[in-house]
């Protein structure tokens, strides 16, 4: 019995001298900075964001959860920037350079030549200090992006602050993050896509094989295999020939409707929105009750390809009270009519035609109607940073032309969310303005931001390229053999 109490107590002893070891042990490590430095160790990411104009700051989750009127929503939720030393900041601290592109020196025969401006001296660009060429209007203007980037680029150079801006111009190409191909596309296919009695090929097809010529005869494309180039599209038609020789670059597009995987996709191009064409609803003070017409849409009904939808659609529709369901064009005060429509509609049909995309959606985000996307392949500008659902509702095709389906799904949507969305897409309208001169959050900047995208995963790939091109075997000799 004595043995067992004995052994008890020596046990007990072992475990508390362990003890008290080990906690002198931990207390003595506190005095050592080199093993727990407090400043090595994670802390919540900080976040500055600007609310009306006044500056808080907060922690991630905070962040996270405050509402859509700060500016947070507009550049990247994960990344607010604030202005220090002339370079932009991002919340860790590390400095955020402005994309730096290269602008070809192409003829004006490429660009605002074809908007019938004249070079004066030796420069092939307008001195758009003292005079912007103008760009026509209608419908034109939808696929307008490369004037408007054109013009930005240009007007970088004149910047009081171009670490400021979102892309620069560089004159050294060595430099550059990106090479910027400036041809007006859109407005080449929109004037001179169509043969002359005359003419073998047509104005429009002439000027892409000349690009061809001179963008692959380039040293920047022949070091970069064109992967560092971008090229402007944003017409569903426009370089129909060229595409199919410069698929290597970064394409700027309306959607991939006509294009090849392997030509076009997501994973090395850009969708860019349309220029919309109706009139922004400017002091907005509608709500619900105000905009009588539940359901809107107005345009061509019967379309090619996706578009059959728009013709079953009118048929389960048309005879719907409070839904305006009708062919329209921009002819006999068209863009007037649509615009007083959208304003007055609480949801906009956006409906898949001859091509995925239109420009219906942006002109539906203009009018802060909420647009009702029935688009089984459409691809949307910005959505690595965009929620869509948070301003639009998507609907399948097969399921929009079941009877009945749209408009029950349209009419179960209480006021509460419909002002919801409403509010929200007048937050986001901004992203979808093209001007000059550009400003912080518009189009302009949001394109040149998901360029910026993609410049890492481009330099990844050209440098994987070089990793043999430098090594140029000797030709093999054959075995010989002794003659005798």
């Amino acid at each position: 019995m004595a043995e067992k109490r004995g052994s008890s107590i020596t046990k007990i002893a072992f475990l508390c001298l362990f003890i008290t070891t080990t906690m002198m042990f931990v207390l003595s490590l506190r005095g050592r900075p080199g093993l727990f430095d407090h400043k090595t160790m994670p802390a919540e990411k900080l976040l500055t964001v600007f609310n009306n104009g006044y500056s808080q700051t907060s922690n991630q989750s905070n962040a996270e959860s405050s509402n859509g009127s700060n500016r947070a929503i507009l550049a990247n939720s994960e990344k607010q920037r604030v202005e220090g030393g002339g370079f932009q900041v991002s919340c860790n601290g590390n400095l955020k350079e402005p994309l730096k592109i290269f602008l070809y020196d192409l003829d004006p025969e490429f660009h605002f030549g074809l908007l019938d401006w004249k070079p004066q001296g030796n420069s092939v660009w307008p001195d758009i200090r003292t005079k912007i060429p103008s760009y026509p209007g209608g419908l034109n203007s939808q696929h307008s992006i490369e004037y408007w980037l054109t013009l930005d680029l240009l007007a970088s150079e004149f910047s009081e602050n171009p670490s400021s801006r979102e892309a620069i111009r560089v004159k050294n190409s060595s430099e550059a993050d990106l090479i910027f191909v400036p041809f007006f596309s859109s407005l080449s296919y929109n004037r001179y896509s169509k043969l002359s009695p005359h003419q073998k090929k047509s104005k429009n097809w002439e000027l892409q094989e000349k690009l061809v010529k001179f963008v692959m005869s380039q040293k920047e494309w022949k070091i970069s295999g064109g992967r560092n180039h971008v090229v402007l599209a944003h017409h569903p038609n426009s370089m129909l020939n060229a595409r199919m020789q410069l698929w290597p670059a970064i394409f700027i597009l309306s959607d991939f409707g006509r294009y090849p995987i392997n030509v076009a996709n997501l994973d090395k191009d850009v969708i860019a929105p349309y220029k919309h064409v109706i009139k922004s609803y400017v002091n907005d003070s509608s709500d619900f009750d105000s905009r009588k017409t539940l359901l809107y849409f107005q345009g061509a009904i019967y379309r090619k390809n996706g578009g059959f939808a728009r013709q079953e659609l009118y048929y389960l529709l048309k005879d719907e009270k409070d839904v305006h369901f009708s062919f329209g064009s921009v002819q006999r005060n068209g863009i007037r009519q649509a615009s007083q429509g959208m304003h007055s509609s609480k949801f906009c049909l956006n409906i898949a035609g001859d091509t995925p995309s239109s420009n219906r959606l942006f002109d539906a985000i203009a009018s802060h109607c909420v647009p009702v996307i029935i688009s089984d392949e459409i691809e949307l500008p910005y959505e690595d940073i965009l929620d869509y659902t948070e301003f639009c509702i998507f609907i399948r095709t097969s399921d929009a032309v079941k009877k009945g389906f749209l408009i029950n799904r349209i009419r179960s949507i209480t006021k509460d969310k419909w002002t919801q969305m409403w509010e929200k897409l007048k937050q986001v309208e901004p992203l979808f303005e093209f001007q000059y001169p550009s400003k912080e959050g518009d189009a302009v900047q949001m394109i040149w931001q998901s360029l910026s995208h993609k410049v890492s995963s481009v330099k990844m790939k050209i440098n994987k390229s070089k990793r043999y091109s430098r090594f140029v075997p000797r030709k093999r000799r054959g075995l010989r053999t002794r003659t005798k």
